[in-house]
Formats: structure tokens, sequence, C-alpha cells
């Protein structure tokens, strides 16, 4: 038996396993969040969610009427059902922000800790943001130069420093990428740059990876769960899998997915702004159950949700 380091979460969305096999099944009211839900905003998807004062907070990606992106917040109290701002996120403090997108949300010493891909004189690179409310955010310097994505931080301090996950990329669709891991004393300045894994010939990761949700501390190592791009004669296809992670060396691998968790089978997977995409952003993990319930954007037009226990996932990546 597998167990999950951290607090219980009682009200953990969950439902169990219906007809669909596998490691991981998806929530069959899905998607539980359309771009519809927010006067100006035609689609809503690689969106993070974590606990929060007895019910939910979210940060959500958010694609205007005018084809222009940026950050929502929003709260549920059972983590089906959303209430999203009106409004955007204003940030306050450190850069001007001119666009961001696919957040991620941790808590770090107690505080809220947003990333997100943030666009710096027009060039991707990982923005960081502090906020206690989820309605007034106070942006941090950028992590690092541009061109970076996917930028994901460990739930707490490793040997004393903040760590996070990245994939160094270039200004297109890129079509190559790795984990890469770095450390911080002080979220500002970062350093001790780690590769923790490649892309993998031959099959759904092959062309680039990247970090998904906040990584899940377990007895057996960090769960990491992680995209994989393969690309066909039409167009790029975006599944996902996982990985464990030494605990004290988070940049050591012990084992990882070789056959994908999930990829993309249903109409609102498949049909959408960009097809073929399933994108994990964010999970919330109950240490007392071992639920995990995983947050999917679906062919970067919604969100989705889907769920598994932490013992079929660990199986799954230690026998695949």
């Amino acid at each position: 038996m597998s167990r999950i380091i951290g607090e219980a979460l009682p009200s953990l969305p969950w439902r169990d396993r219906g007809n669909e096999p596998g490691a991981v099944w998806r929530y069959e009211g899905n998607p539980i969040v359309r771009g519809s839900q927010v006067p100006g905003i035609k689609t809503i998807y690689n969106s993070a969610a974590v606990p929060f004062e007895n019910r939910f907070a979210g940060v959500f990606r958010c694609d205007t009427t005018s084809g222009m992106y940026t950050l929502y917040s929003g709260f549920s109290d059972d983590g089906f059902n959303w209430k999203i701002s009106p409004e955007p996120i204003r940030f306050e403090g450190g850069l001007p922000f001119e666009s961001g997108y696919d957040p991620r949300v941790c808590k770090v010493d107690g505080e809220y800790i947003l990333t997100w891909c943030n666009s710096y004189e027009g060039c991707p690179t990982i923005g960081i943001a502090k906020t206690t409310d989820f309605v007034h955010f106070r942006m941090l310097e950028n992590a690092f130069l541009p061109f970076n994505r996917n930028g994901v931080l460990f739930p707490r301090r490793i040997n004393g420093q903040y760590v996070m996950l990245s994939r160094p990329s270039d200004n297109a669709h890129t079509r190559f990428g790795d984990i890469f891991l770095s450390h911080s004393n002080d979220l500002t300045y970062w350093g001790k740059h780690r590769l923790v894994m490649k892309t993998l010939p031959g099959g759904w990761q092959r062309m680039k990876i990247g970090a998904g949700p906040t990584p899940i501390e377990t007895d057996e190592g960090w769960l990491l769960i992680y995209h994989g791009v393969m690309d066909t004669c039409n167009g790029f296809i975006y599944s996902f899998g996982a990985a464990l992670l030494a605990l004290d060396e988070p940049w050591k691998v012990i084992a990882r997915n070789n056959a994908c968790l999930l990829h993309p089978e249903m109409n609102y997977e498949r049909v959408g702004d960009v097809p073929n995409v399933l994108f994990p952003c964010s999970c919330l993990a109950d240490s007392a159950t071992g639920r995990i319930a995983i947050y999917y954007g679906a062919a970067d037009t919604c969100l989705g949700l889907a769920f598994t226990h932490i013992d079929a996932i660990i199986d799954h990546v230690r026998n695949n």
C-alpha cells in the first residue's frame, strides 16, 4: 500500500470508477468548466485548483473572444462547480503583466504561490506571484530567462530550498522539450539546474514532455504527473503519464511510465481549438483515502476532471 504524505481532504471531489478501464478514469459530467461561464471569454482550460479555507480556489486560463489569453481566479465548494470572477486578475508590484497562461498553484510554508507561463516582452518565461485570498496577487520577478514553460513548484522546500520544474523551449509551438529542475533560496535567484527527464523515442512522449500538476509527496517518492506529445501526420497529440522522483534528490527518476495513463478519446478532448490535447495542470490528493482528482485542459477549449487512487497510479508507473 502506497501512502500520500500531506493533509486529509474529506471534501475532495470524487466519483468511483464506472466502466472505464485503466488506472485513471474520467468524470462522467465532463467538461466541468466552459468559456461560456464568463462574459467575454470563449474558452477556459489548463487551470489550477488548490484547497483553500474549507473549500477550493483556482486560477484559470481564459481566452477572450478577441483572441487574447489571461488569468482569472475562482472558487468552488465541491471542486466540481466553479464560480469564476467576471474580471481578470490584476497583479500588483513586480513587472508589468502582459498576458499569461497555463497556471499552477501550490502552498509552500503557508503561502499560496502561483506560477504561470508569463509573456515578457512577447517571449514566454515563468512568472511567479503570491496570494493570501485569491483576489489580490503580488507579482515577483520572473524565474528564468525566456524561453521557458511549464514552471511547477514542489509543495515544500527540499534541503532548505524552493525547487521548481520547467521546460526550456522556444518562442513557437516548440517541437522539443525535456524537464529540468532548478533551486532557489528566495524565489528570485534560481540555479543548480538539473536534468530530470528526456523524451523517449517512438511513442506518446517522443517529441516533448512537460511537468503537469504540483508533485504529490508519497512514501515512495514524489509522484509527478506530466504530459507528453507525439507528432503525427495530422498534428500533435497530447497525453499524460506519471513518474516517481526521489524525495531528497528529485532530479533522480525512480520509475517512469512507458504506457500513458490517459490519451484523447472523448469528443471534447479530440475536437476544439487545438484538437487531441489532454493537459493536466493540477490535482487534489487526500492523504486519508489515497484518492486523487486531476484537473486537465481538453482540446485547448474546456476543463475536465479525472480520478485515480495512489495505489493504482503508482502500480501503473512501476509496471509500465
